[in-house]
């Protein structure tokens, strides 16, 4: 790592984010959600703060307006990324975002293909920049869920805020 990584590591450690959770679904309830129930403790496990949860119908209306009505740093989008005609999370979210990490679908979809084959290519997950917020859009699968967590965001989450901030 150079002095400069180095430098951005150790900035960045310092960084507690405030964290909404948004289940887009037309038929999971809270005692449903296992996405939610593996993410609470998972974010607050890395010294962050839960800040908002919810669960939205994948209505495009519905997602694109808690872009602006959620107050938190960042939010993690499940549901909604594939190809039936009720999965418009992409489409709401794809339109919205004014700066795109391209390399978070693709990674993703990689490291997907290595647990479910072919049908990773199905995956639309997206992350991006909305009004100063940290935007990451997964599919709805509890593993999917977990595996964008655990090897994309949460390894980078700190990082990518500190760039924001700076």
């Amino acid at each position: 790592m150079t002095p400069s990584s180095q430098e951005h590591k150790t900035k960045a450690d310092a960084v507690r984010l405030r964290i909404a959770i948004i289940t887009v679904s037309d038929t999971r309830t809270p005692e449903t959600d296992k996405n939610a129930q593996y993410l609470r403790p998972a974010i607050e496990a890395a010294g962050h703060i839960v800040a908002a949860y919810q669960i939205i119908k994948d209505e495009p209306a519905d997602v694109a307006r808690l872009l602006d009505e959620v107050d938190a740093q960042v939010l993690l989008f499940n549901g909604g990324t594939g190809f039936s005609s009720r999965d418009t999370t992409f489409d709401a979210l794809s339109g919205k975002l004014e700066k795109t990490m391209p390399g978070f679908g693709e990674i993703f979809r990689t490291l997907s293909y290595q647990e479910v084959g072919a049908a990773a290519m199905l995956s639309r997950a997206t992350a991006g920049i909305y009004a100063g917020k940290m935007v990451f859009s997964t599919p709805g699968s509890p593993n999917a869920v977990k595996l964008a967590w655990e090897k994309l965001i949460l390894p980078e989450l700190r990082h990518l805020a500190w760039e924001l901030m700076r």
